[in-house]
């Protein structure tokens, strides 16, 4: 809830006029509490489960001969039950886990300072935040996934995430409650580290998610605008990491692939890369 008991007071208070984000926000947020803010965030993720990996879906069961070639595992068509399913199971355990993690860490939020009040930040505190939220969450989650990993991790939790050998944008939170509550650290460690703004924290909670359901989409189009980002995995990258499964002790980046390229955790995939260039090369000469 903001101190202010109009804008005229808001403006007063911080000697300025307010800009037209920091109305609209006046007026969206003057009369709700902090927690009720708070809680939108579950309304924010439900909306990008439901509608983000839409395009993917539409690709996969209507235009699934014209964006084939861009498929990562193209003999893998999956059907409209198939993909009904992981989507209310997903929906299932986000009622279930997430939601109420969400609503019950009220607290802790308030504790790190996290704030709702105006002034809203600038471009560049939020810019500067999510580059440091990315970096923290992809190292934290780094460890994290490579223990799930191991095989008691992989036995007992992550299993239930890669029962989709050739993932789907839907499949992107499709995880035991375990992993889901676990995950979640790693993306609560940057705000925790650096506290933002509300609103910085709804564009952190869905980029993660929207990265997240486009690493799993299972396709891999040239034009997609992630590729000009440094050191980042993507669709292809990271379905290799589904199609080895329970073996695969390589490609476990979250969003950057720097990491495995640190600790060595990307040779797996390099000699993948090598083996199908040398198939692509023989096929090419027999064809010559």
């Amino acid at each position: 809830m903001l101190q202010y008991g109009s804008l005229e007071g808001a403006e007063l208070g911080l000697g300025r006029n307010l800009t037209v984000a920091e109305k609209l926000w006046y007026a969206y947020s003057a009369e709700k509490s902090d927690y009720i803010l708070y809680t939108h965030t579950c309304l924010f993720l439900f909306l990008v489960f439901s509608l983000v990996p839409l395009p993917w879906v539409l690709a996969e069961l209507h235009w699934f001969d014209a964006m084939n070639k861009f498929k990562v595992q193209p003999r893998i068509r999956r059907s409209f039950p198939e993909l009904v399913k992981c989507y209310k199971d997903v929906i299932i355990n986000f009622i279930l886990v997430v939601a109420p993690l969400i609503l019950v860490s009220f607290p802790v939020l308030k504790w790190v300072g996290i704030r709702t009040s105006l002034p809203l930040p600038s471009k560049w505190e939020v810019t500067s935040q999510l580059v440091v939220y990315f970096l923290v969450e992809d190292y934290a989650n780094y460890w994290i996934h490579r223990f799930l990993h191991t095989k008691w991790g992989y036995q007992n939790i992550h299993y239930v995430h890669h029962q989709y050998s050739a993932p789907i944008g839907f499949a992107a939170p499709y995880a035991h409650w375990a992993e889901l509550l676990i995950l979640g650290i790693p993306t609560f460690l940057g705000p925790a580290m650096a506290p933002c703004h509300m609103v910085t924290l709804w564009l952190w909670s869905a980029l993660r998610q929207v990265e997240a359901i486009e690493t799993h989409s299972g396709y891999d189009f040239p034009w997609n605008p992630t590729k000009l980002i440094p050191f980042y995995g993507g669709a292809k990258y990271h379905d290799f990491h589904h199609f080895v499964g329970a073996q695969s002790q390589s490609n476990f980046a979250s969003v950057f692939t720097y990491c495995d390229y640190i600790y060595g955790t990307n040779k797996g995939y390099g000699h993948h890369k090598q083996a199908l260039a040398k198939v692509k090369e023989a096929v090419r000469k027999d064809l010559e």
